[in-house]
C-alpha cells in the first residue's frame, strides 16, 4: 500500500541553474525502508529537506499517509508534517542529557504520557542506563541511537535519515547497521535512508534509488 507518494518533483537552487532534482516521481509503502544512494552534491539530502518542508521545490506533489504535504495549491509547514529527521551530525543538544534530548519534542503530551513515551524510546534504543549522561559522554554510536530515539519519540509518519553513518569509524559501521535495522523494524516506521555508501544501503534498505550525473551535469534518478 502506497504510504508516501512523490510526483513530478523539480528543484533548483536558482532560476539560472539546471534542476538538481528534475521531474522526480516515486512511492514508498507503509513500513518500508527505502534507500537513496549517490555522490555528494547529487540532490539526496535536498530531497529529504523538501519532504521535511525545509526547502520549497519549483513544482511537484508530496503526499504522506494520504495527506497532501505540498502541491501547487497547498504547503504544510514542517512542524505539521509529522516527519522525523536524523541529521548526519545528530544535532543533539549538548546542554541536555539523553533523557531530555529524547523528550524535547514531547512537550505537548501530558506528563504521564511523556514519561511513558520516554521510557519506551530509551528501551527501544537500549539507552536506559545512559539516560542522565550528556552527549559528550557518549560514543558516536550511542549518540546516533539517541538521535534516532528523539526523532521517533513524537511518532512521526515517516523517518528521514541523512547520511547517519558518516561520522562513525569504519570498524563500527557493521554493528551499528545491524542495531539500526533492528530499531527500525521494531518501531515499524516508514523510512527514507540517504547514503553515499552502497554498503549502508544494502545492509539497511529493502530497495533503493540511485542518482547519477548526466551529460548536463545535473542529477538523474534510476
Amino acid at each position: 500500500m502506497t504510504f508516501v507518494s512523490i510526483k513530478n518533483l523539480t528543484f533548483r537552487y536558482s532560476k539560472r541553474q539546471m534542476p538538481i532534482i528534475d521531474n522526480l516521481s516515486f512511492a514508498i509503502n507503509k513500513g518500508e525502508i527505502v534507500g537513496i544512494v549517490g555522490a555528494s552534491g547529487s540532490g539526496k539530502s535536498t530531497l529529504l529537506r523538501i519532504i521535511a518542508g525545509l526547502e520549497q521545490p519549483e513544482k511537484g506533489i508530496i503526499e504522506v499517509d494520504h495527506k497532501v504535504m505540498m502541491d501547487d495549491r497547498c504547503w504544510v509547514e514542517t512542524e505539521q508534517r509529522g516527519v522525523g529527521m536524523v541529521f548526519q551530525d545528530y544535532a543533539l543538544f549538548p546542554h541536555l542529557n539523553v533523557a531530555d534530548n529524547i523528550a524535547f519534542g514531547l512537550h505537548k503530551l501530558k506528563r504521564s504520557e511523556r514519561k511513558e513515551q520516554l521510557r519506551e524510546m530509551l528501551e527501544l534504543v537500549q539507552m536506559t542506563e545512559y539516560a542522565k549522561r550528556f552527549p559528550h559522554e557518549l560514543s558516536g554510536g550511542q549518540q546516533q541511537r539517541v538521535a534516532m530515539a528523539r526523532a521517533l519519540a513524537p511518532k512521526p509518519s515517516i523517518l528521514l535519515m541523512d547520511e547517519p553513518f558518516s561520522n562513525l569509524d569504519a570498524h563500527l559501521k557493521a554493528g551499528i547497521r545491524t542495531e539500526l535495522l533492528q530499531i527500525l523494524r521494531k518501531a515499524g516506521i516508514t523510512c527514507l535512508f540517504v547514503s553515499h555508501d552502497q554498503a549502508d544501503i544494502e545492509a539497511i534498505c529493502e530497495r533503493e534509488f540511485c542518482i547519477v550525473a548526466n551529460s548536463k551535469n545535473n542529477s538523474c534518478w534510476c
